[in-house]
């Protein structure tokens, strides 16, 4: 892959899918640890990292009449892990914890290198 200066978020994947592809091709199992993938070309991309807590689904209507004080239910019961996504993509799940008064995640369950790289092709 040359060092040529990386346009857009477009350039990137395609950058990043032509080097997992590469590599792909270059093991004969099905399986590829962290070791065997070199992901240099993306270490200094940024991404988002959300904590999702739950989700529902609701009519405009009910969204039209949510106000302070609104109280919505979620999918999940309490005490139930986070999912952690990046990019909107699940790499783990975790648990709320309090670090100097402001809210953490400790994670709990961390989905493989090679099977976060599938979800992403």
């Amino acid at each position: 892959m040359s060092e040529d200066k990386i346009e857009s978020v477009d350039d990137i994947k395609a950058a990043v899918f032509q080097e997992v592809d590469k590599q792909f091709e270059s093991h004969n199992s099905s399986t590829i640890s962290a070791d065997d993938l070199n992901l240099d070309v993306i270490l200094d991309v940024p991404v988002t990292l959300s904590m999702e807590i739950g989700r529902t689904q609701i009519n405009i209507r009910n969204l039209l009449q949510l106000n302070q004080g609104s109280v919505v239910e979620l999918d999940r019961f309490a005490g139930e892990p986070l999912d952690i996504l990046v990019n909107g993509t699940l790499v783990a799940h975790g648990e709320v914890v309090v670090i100097n008064e402001k809210f953490g995640i400790r994670l709990t369950d961390v989905i493989s290198v090679s099977e976060r790289v599938k979800r992403l092709a």
